[in-house]
């Protein structure tokens, strides 16, 4: 009887560590059938014609050209729940993904920022009252996914123009310190005459804290003593966003 062929006991993993294709090396007939199939539905229906996972292959094909990318999108999604949950995963999260390297996280980020840029010139320098659904759109991408508090301020000329869009601070998961006075004195740098003030909840509720609401008043009654009216303050989570304006905790 011939002897058996001799395999390495070593399991191989569902798929490799990312690696560049060696020099002329050729994709896969069926990877690249497949790759043509999504790039056509995808044009020829959009988003709308794609689940969460075929969107991210579309995006993991640049990162990764010859390798099948399908395993990988899935443990993705698995790890951070959908589309918008992968492509705003911190970079060292994501690098804690078997097969994620610096080449996938790069392609990640660039959608993101992307995402974010587009959002942003939806509402930059145009009037926050004709444009609040967009604004509060913008909040939820930049924001909504995020596992830190990021406490964000949108300064408004006279005519309720969006003219700044800055971050004011970065926070732990429960927490970002904020001053009244330093949003109000950047306030008058830039000749702004109301504000916005946003912050995001990483638990997911936007309901507002005692600290939330006791912050909210200090920065109103520092803008009010320098003629500068505060608009609202929303509080965005992935369940919804929270406006202290229409819900009462801000006062007329």
């Amino acid at each position: 009887m011939p002897d058996a062929p001799a395999f390495s006991e070593r399991p191989l993993p569902l798929f490799a560590p990312e690696t560049a294709a060696p020099t002329g090396a050729r994709q896969p007939s069926y990877i690249r059938d497949h790759r043509q199939r999504l790039r056509a539905r995808f044009l020829g229906g959009g988003a709308q014609a794609m689940p969460d996972y075929e969107m991210l292959e579309l995006v993991l094909f640049r990162a990764i050209p010859r390798r099948d990318v399908k395993p990988l999108a899935r443990a993705l999604l698995e790890t951070f729940g959908d589309f918008a949950g992968v492509i705003s995963a911190p970079a060292e999260r994501l690098s804690g993904v078997t097969g994620v390297g610096e080449a996938v996280i790069c392609e990640l980020k660039v959608v993101e920022a992307a995402a974010h840029r587009l959002a942003q010139a939806r509402v930059m320098n145009r009037a926050v009252i004709s444009s609040w659904d967009a604004l509060l759109s913008y909040c939820r991408a930049s924001m909504a996914h995020r596992e830190t508090e990021q406490f964000r301020v949108f300064y408004l000329d006279r005519k309720n123009v969006l003219i700044a869009d800055e971050e004011q601070a970065r926070g732990t998961v429960d927490h970002v310190p904020v001053y009244p006075r330093e949003v109000v004195r950047r306030a008058l740098h830039l000749n702004a005459s109301a504000l916005i003030l946003v912050h995001n909840h990483p638990s997911g509720d936007p309901t507002p804290s005692a600290a939330d609401i006791d912050m909210t008043a200090q920065v109103a009654r520092a803008a009010e003593v320098l003629g500068i009216t505060l608009h609202d303050h929303v509080v965005i989570g992935r369940a919804g966003e929270v406006s202290f304006r229409a819900d009462g905790y801000l006062s007329p």
